[in-house]
């Protein structure tokens, strides 16, 4: 069984930075993409930025220039440092991650429980 646990959730100003964790743990073999999503009330979940097991990146449009996705491979963790907050970046943030648990298994999907962001002044 695979866990992730996202952390560094809150709330912020309007023009504030967070920087969001999140750690995977269990039975892992290798990790391979990893990615933070956010779903707003109302909305449908969206990509906000992922990362490939070689560090390549993708964002999506609305926080190009503003956030950036790293990962430490080692240490089975990817984050998201979020800067320049706006309103429409409240959200729950959910962390996901395709692990492969065992040599033998193939690849599956797992997600985090979500972190709430709140950006208000």
């Amino acid at each position: 069984q695979v866990q992730l646990v996202e952390s560094g959730g809150g709330l912020v100003q309007p023009g504030g930075s967070l920087r969001l964790s999140c750690a995977a743990s269990g039975i892992i073999f290798s990790i391979n993409g990893m990615s933070w999503y956010r779903q707003a009330p109302g909305k449908e979940r969206e990509l906000v930025a992922s990362i490939t097991s070689g560090s390549a990146t993708n964002y999506a449009d609305s926080v190009k220039g503003r956030f950036t996705i790293s990962r430490d491979n080692a240490k089975k963790m990817v984050y998201l440092q979020m800067n320049s907050l706006k309103p429409e970046d409240s959200a729950v943030y959910y962390c996901n991650a395709q692990v492969q648990s065992t040599i033998i298994q193939r690849e599956r999907d797992y997600w985090g429980q979500g972190t709430q962001v709140t950006v208000s002044s």
